[in-house]
């Protein structure tokens, strides 16, 4: 492993913000640490990068601790939210700034800076203000600042949280497209599962200063490990049932559960794509209490009749049903899981 945290732990007035956390990065590895505020995701970052000290537990670095090293020899490149780009420099001074820290001669520098404006596609942008550059294009030189010295691991703060939407949905396949191309190890942590989802290899989940759950984007979302992770991705089909075999008796009804599902009192997560709307007459009967349009699809909330939770349900445009009337609902059990 390129990087290990081995037991690191870190207290705020007795608190652990991070508890004993386990983790490690592979060379060339793409890591995502998702949470919501306060679930000592930065805390973790910032303890890795020798800006805050640990109380217990221990960072290696290729196999070695990092104790007692300072930030600036642990051979990482940190990003952060806010860019903190150097005003009175222009883009190239930007740049080229680890590389001046590093003894990088003057030739070295030029050509370092031009190759990396090319790669975060701002060509000939080094006699620029940073007061002239937009939004994304301060990230951009952000990011060209944080590679230059080619740092073994880079870290990503938040890297897109200050951006619209739509162009952190189109820097975030262009960087993980230039991270494949460079090779570069990669520790982000963000709180947008959206953003962790598309660039990771590999997504770690906190809570309260511990790791949740940890897998492939594909395996998080298809399996979440309990019922925070469940709720913390947006999803709000969760109920509590009783599973025997493959069926389990909720408050909407008995649903099918996969074989082997674990056995007894459990929380269910019922994905939307699995409750499908029929005939009144069919399934559990409910009323449409609200639609959403959700872009690539409706999202319809459903109160059934018996006074049990609400239910989300995902349809296709032409086929969500209008608010106030009364449908019936059947359950997949393919988008049905038994939750840790």
């Amino acid at each position: 492993m390129l990087l290990s945290l081995d037991e690191a732990t870190v207290r705020f007035g007795g608190r652990a913000v991070l508890d004993a956390v386990g983790l490690g990065v592979a060379e060339h590895e793409i890591v995502c640490v998702l949470g919501p505020s306060g679930s000592g995701k930065s805390t973790l970052l910032r303890a890795v990068a020798g800006l805050q000290p640990l109380d217990g537990g221990r960072v290696l670095l290729d196999g070695r601790d990092q104790a007692g090293v300072p930030a600036h020899r642990r051979g990482v490149g940190l990003m952060f939210q806010d860019h903190q780009l150097f005003p009175q420099r222009d883009v190239a001074g930007n740049v080229a700034f680890g590389l001046r820290m590093h003894g990088a001669s003057k030739d070295e520098q030029a050509r370092r800076v031009g190759e990396l404006l090319d790669l975060v596609g701002l060509p000939g942008a080094g006699r620029r203000a940073v007061a002239s550059l937009s939004g994304g294009e301060q990230q951009r030189v952000a990011l060209a600042r944080a590679l230059a010295p080619r740092p073994r691991l880079l870290m990503l703060d938040e890297p897109l949280g200050q951006l619209d939407r739509s162009l952190r949905e189109r820097l975030v396949v262009e960087l993980r497209e230039l991270f494949g191309r460079l090779g570069t190890t990669v520790l982000a942590v963000t709180h947008d599962q959206g953003e962790a989802f598309a660039l990771a290899d590999r997504v770690v989940v906190m809570r309260d200063g511990r790791i949740a759950q940890s897998g492939t984007p594909l395996e998080v979302w298809q399996r979440p490990a309990d019922e925070f992770v469940a709720r913390f991705l947006g999803f709000e089909n969760v109920v509590e049932g009783t599973v025997a075999g493959e069926a389990a008796v909720t408050p909407w009804g008995k649903l099918p559960v996969a074989e082997g599902a674990a056995q007894g009192v459990r929380s269910l997560l019922v994905r939307p794509a699995g409750v499908r709307i029929v005939d009144a007459d069919e399934g559990l009967r409910c009323t449409v209490a609200a639609r959403t349009f959700r872009g690539t699809h409706v999202a319809v909330q459903l109160q059934p009749e018996e006074e049990a939770p609400r239910l989300e349900a995902a349809c296709a445009l032409r086929e969500a049903p209008e608010v106030g009337g009364v449908v019936g609902v059947e359950f997949d059990a393919a988008e049905i899981v038994v939750l840790g």
